[in-house]
């Protein structure tokens, strides 16, 4: 597998929707890429973070969301409006 092909498979795989044998691929470019291992916890973080800020209102951002992300997103949502 190349780091293409890791990215093309990135989101079955969050979602749990890869065969046994592509999961096994996966894993297996991810025990040898250190630049894919990073990509994906970055990928995982960002999706976090994503949800934490779609939370409801009342509900504190935790302290390890970058304040510029959250700016962005709330100067993002008040254009919409």
């Amino acid at each position: 597998m190349t780091c293409r092909e890791f990215i093309e498979f990135l989101w079955r795989y969050i979602e749990g929707n890869l065969s046994p044998a592509e999961r096994s691929t996966f894993t297996a470019h991810l025990a040898k890429c250190p630049d894919c291992v990073q990509y994906l916890q970055q990928y995982q973080d960002t999706a976090r973070a994503g949800k934490v800020v779609i939370a409801v209102a009342d509900e504190p951002v935790p302290a390890k969301v970058p304040e510029d992300l959250v700016q962005a997103i709330l100067k993002s949502r008040a254009k919409a409006v």
